[in-house]
């Protein structure tokens, strides 16, 4: 377990760990979770979103816009710190990040389409974009795209708080006395914790080999899985997904510090 805090966020010890799915730009499930989650809280919850913020859905501003709003709430409650709640990177965020860097791509068209094949064209309608011009302007080299990849960094931080939000993402949260490890896809159970790399946004294929406790943590969560293969609880593991941005609803679940479910919501 690393003690990396610019990586990985530390949840204090506390009485229970509320975890969201993928959420994936959905603003109005994302609210009316909100409206469910807020009269559950007690003294010494902790909250992690994990991952998956943006991209499929169509309100991808309006999302952001709720997750600062319930933030704000959610630390002003007595007793409550900032480091209370967490924010994953997803493979949605992961994109997002190079695509702000598509300059540098040694093939820009072809790893743009590749993109918003994967659902990255609502974030891109959301900063003042579309299909049609990030295509062409991917086509016209490295000095008009780093233009445009520029405009797109302004217009999203003309949002009060998104840029922010987006550039402070940790790759994972585990709470501190060392029971729960949040992830958004998976892990590769063979790597330690700090070699995982990518793998937290795309190694969802080896969440389901994970037979015994990983890195002396009781349960690893994750928010989102790429087969969609709906919510699942295992011995060690449990995937919280419940198909939120391809037509499902979207889900939180609450754990105490060994790992049992307590609650569950959905919106």
């Amino acid at each position: 377990m690393s003690d990396d805090r610019e990586k990985f966020a530390v949840l204090r010890a506390g009485t229970r760990f509320w975890a969201v799915a993928a959420i994936h730009g959905e603003a109005e499930r994302l609210m009316r979770l909100h409206d469910l989650l807020a009269p559950r809280l007690v003294d010494g919850d902790r909250l992690v979103y994990l991952g998956n913020l943006i991209g499929h859905g169509t309100r991808i501003a309006e999302t952001m816009d709720e997750l600062l709003r319930f933030r704000i709430g959610f630390l002003a409650r007595p007793r409550v710190f900032a480091a209370d709640v967490a924010y994953l990177r997803g493979n949605q965020e992961e994109m997002w990040d190079k695509l702000l860097q598509l300059q540098f791509a040694p093939s820009p068209p072809e790893v743009l389409g590749w993109m918003l094949r994967q659902g990255l064209e609502g974030t891109l309608a959301a900063y003042g974009s579309s299909t049609a011009e990030a295509m062409g302007v991917a086509r016209q080299g490295a000095v008009a795209i780093s233009r445009w990849t520029g405009q797109l960094r302004a217009r999203m931080q003309a949002h009060g708080g998104h840029a922010r939000l987006l550039s402070g993402l940790k790759r994972a949260a585990y709470s501190e006395a060392g029971g729960l490890l949040f992830v958004n896809a998976g892990i590769d159970p063979a790597r330690p914790l700090t070699a995982q790399s990518d793998s937290f946004w795309w190694g969802g294929g080896s969440f389901g080999r994970i037979a015994s406790p990983y890195a002396g943590f009781t349960r690893v969560v994750r928010g989102f899985d790429p087969s969609h293969g709906g919510a699942a609880e295992g011995e060690f593991t449990a995937t919280i997904d419940a198909g939120c941005g391809f037509g499902g609803p979207l889900a939180a679940a609450c754990f105490d510090e060994q790992g049992a479910l307590l609650d569950w919501i959905e919106a």
